[in-house]
């Protein structure tokens, strides 16, 4: 079976795992170090905030099996992610990540994409994460009129992202990330420094001869917008949502762009969204129906009744192909297994 989850799934499982005893790298005060959700797997990760703006972290997990982990469009930073060991296969919107291939990316916007890994592969890295005004604030007029430096910065744009060669002189600089010499003040210092050596190798590695790989969906940052729109519209008009042609007109797009859009920013259909909705629902009644022993117990149908099911039946085959458990197993407090 391959587990699933969304974005905010994912972190929000990966927040309750705040491991004080964990001591990978000596944990010093300004780290977060994080224990792999046993559901998923075994390992760690360590996130720093080195200054305003700039953050670095680290990961060494190793799966228990197949996993996907789906990430609707969003705000990009600055990112830089060097695999010491493994892979990452990004569905298509990235080349396979991992050997001599990483990932430097300028902020803007960025597409939705599924993280896939591989059960019983163990999978290392270091990523890092800067502000663009970060940057800019090291940069003259004149510098943020060069091509390289430019396509870093593009605001409410798709982002650009390279794909350097992980030459001996990067693998170095990760390693020594990883493995600071120092501990304290002195090593957030280190960090920060090591941070913008790397920075400035990649800027040095895509000014020689890096060109981007542009693989982004072909909507215009208005029509973006209007998407999510659409998005908050069927959010809040869960229990009576406007047909598909009434809600691409009151948001300004034809049918097709609005089917469209919904395919490359969040990689479901109008419909699709909508039933993930009503599941996601479904799921919060019947959870609060069996905690909250003064109000009388829902029953499935009723639960079903109100996300708009009809039929009994096809509630519960849906609510359990996204969440791994029958509806009546969520009801008597069984965990999900799987989110979609």
């Amino acid at each position: 079976m391959i587990l699933i989850f969304n974005k905010l799934e994912w972190d929000e499982m990966w927040e309750q795992n705040v491991s004080p005893e964990l001591q990978k790298f000596g944990s010093d005060a300004f780290e977060e170090v994080l224990e792999m959700p046993q559901l998923a797997g075994q390992g760690y990760s360590c996130h720093i905030e080195l200054s305003p703006g700039v953050l670095l972290g680290f990961a060494d997990c190793e799966y228990h099996q197949d996993l996907m982990i789906k990430t609707p469009a969003h705000k990009h930073l600055i990112q830089i992610n060097i695999l010491l060991s493994g892979f990452l296969d990004c569905d298509g919107v990235h080349p396979r990540l991992g050997g001599t291939r990483s990932y430097f990316s300028g902020s803007g916007i960025s597409p939705a994409v599924t993280d896939k890994h591989q059960g019983g592969e163990r999978l290392s890295f270091v990523n890092v994460e800067i502000e663009p005004q970060v940057l800019e604030s090291f940069l003259d007029d004149g510098q943020r009129q060069l091509d390289n430096i430019k396509q870093l910065f593009k605001g409410e744009d798709w982002k650009v992202a390279f794909y350097p060669k992980v030459t001996a002189k990067v693998r170095s600089l990760a390693q020594e990330l990883w493995h600071p010499p120092y501990r304290g003040a002195a090593k957030r210092l280190y960090l920060q420094a090591k941070v913008f050596e790397l920075l400035a190798l990649y800027l040095d590695l895509i000014a020689d001869n890096q060109e981007p790989v542009c693989n982004l969906p072909r909507l215009k940052p208005d029509t973006i917008a209007r998407i999510h729109h659409a998005k908050e519209i069927l959010t809040a008009q869960i229990e009576h949502p406007p047909s598909l042609s009434t809600l691409a007109q009151l948001v300004g797009v034809s049918d097709r762009t609005l089917q469209r859009g919904f395919q490359i920013l969040f990689q479901t259909t109008v419909v699709g969204y909508l039933t993930q909705l009503r599941l996601d629902k479904a799921e919060q009644l019947l959870r609060q129906g069996d905690v909250r022993n003064r109000q009388r117990q829902p029953t499935v149908a009723e639960v079903a009744n109100l996300v708009g099911y009809g039929h009994l039946g096809h509630f519960s085959a849906a609510f359990k192909r996204r969440f791994g458990i029958t509806p009546r197993q969520c009801l008597a407090g069984n965990k999900t297994v799987f989110g979609g």
